[in-house]
């Protein structure tokens, strides 16, 4: 039981810190600055779900896109982890505003769902992630850490004009490049799993 409490933290944290939750609410806050209390929460509730949508479908298709093209799971973590790197550098230095779109639905899923919350880095590591999740116990727990670090993201949209009035929009991006620098590590040590687990079966 305290395995799967640790596994599960590990892997809230993990999700949590890759949607980039910091830089998610200032896209969404900036995007829905003209918007009223009531439109900006139902529209934090359409992302939430479309988020939870795209991710649990990704975190199992993994082993079956492996499959089908041959990868290997060592090279695809050096690949993902390349990747996630180059997202943490670009949130560090300050990403730049996907364009706005005027309908509420689109807004929710593009770019709000994806690709602000779900980049391809994101994608990439929920793909990694999946594949190494092998009994049923691991997939169960990584599914319900997984949606609780949607939970969390979609908790902080809701609350998104009062953690604004908080900390501030210098706060969030302060915050948000705090967030690369995690990332930064997360694909670092996903690198050097992929690398030692290549030279392992060398």
């Amino acid at each position: 039981m305290h395995a799967h409490l640790h596994e599960f933290l590990n892997v809230w944290l993990k999700f949590f810190f890759l949607f980039t939750p910091f830089f998610a609410l200032s896209m969404f806050l900036s995007m829905t600055g003209e918007y009223t209390e009531r439109r900006r929460r139902r529209l934090a509730v359409m992302t939430t779900l479309a988020v939870a949508v795209l991710c649990v479908g990704l975190l199992f298709l993994g082993n079956r896109l492996f499959a089908i093209f041959g990868i290997t799971l060592d090279a695809f973590r050096v690949g993902v982890g390349a990747l996630l790197f180059l997202s943490a550098v670009s949130l560090v230095q300050g990403r730049k505003a996907p364009p706005e779109l005027n309908q509420e639905a689109d807004i929710a899923v593009v770019p709000l769902a994806m690709p602000v919350i779900v980049g391809p880095a994101t994608t990439g590591t929920l793909l990694v992630m999946g594949a190494g999740l092998a009994s049923i116990p691991q997939k169960v727990v990584g599914c319900l850490a997984l949606l609780a670090a949607v939970g969390s993201l979609g908790l902080m949209l809701l609350l998104g004009t009062s953690i604004e009035r908080g900390i501030g929009h210098r706060g969030l991006n302060i915050l948000s490049k705090l967030t690369g620098i995690v990332l930064a590590a997360l694909a670092a040590q996903m690198i050097m799993d992929g690398v030692l687990g290549f030279v392992a079966k060398r």
